[in-house]
């Protein structure tokens, strides 16, 4: 299958930017949703944005509405997540992952391949 690395993770002040890449191996986004997802420290993973197949439809969780911003990248085969407004509530290792297509994919569930994951901390 194809296979997810995220980067882009750092260590920022709060009310700062970043901004993850997701490089998929092949190309996925025709066929199969995109998500970003986190795990703070003692929680359990949440998904924050949902990419269809379109490239335009995005779905995102209310906690991160308005200050992040995903979208599929120029080629086939990477994404971005754009995190404006950083809070120290926003600590978490962040991962991107992908599921075939349905209408469901904003729900977050049954995303079975997943990248290694990449450390965001807010102070």
């Amino acid at each position: 299958h194809v296979q997810l690395v995220e980067s882009g993770g750092a260590s920022v002040q709060a009310g700062g930017s970043l901004t993850l890449s997701c490089a998929a191996s092949g190309n996925i986004f025709n066929t199969h949703c995109v998500a970003w997802f986190r795990q703070a420290p003692g929680k359990e993973r949440e998904g924050v944005a949902v990419i269809y197949t379109d490239g335009v439809t995005i779905y995102y969780d209310d906690s991160v509405k308005g200050r992040f911003t995903a979208s599929k990248g120029n080629t086939k085969n990477d994404a971005y997540l754009q995190m404006n407004n950083l809070q120290p509530e926003d600590t978490a290792v962040y991962y991107c992952a992908y599921r075939r297509w349905s209408t469901t994919c904003g729900d977050f569930k049954d995303y079975a391949y997943w990248g290694q994951g990449t450390q965001v901390t807010v102070s």
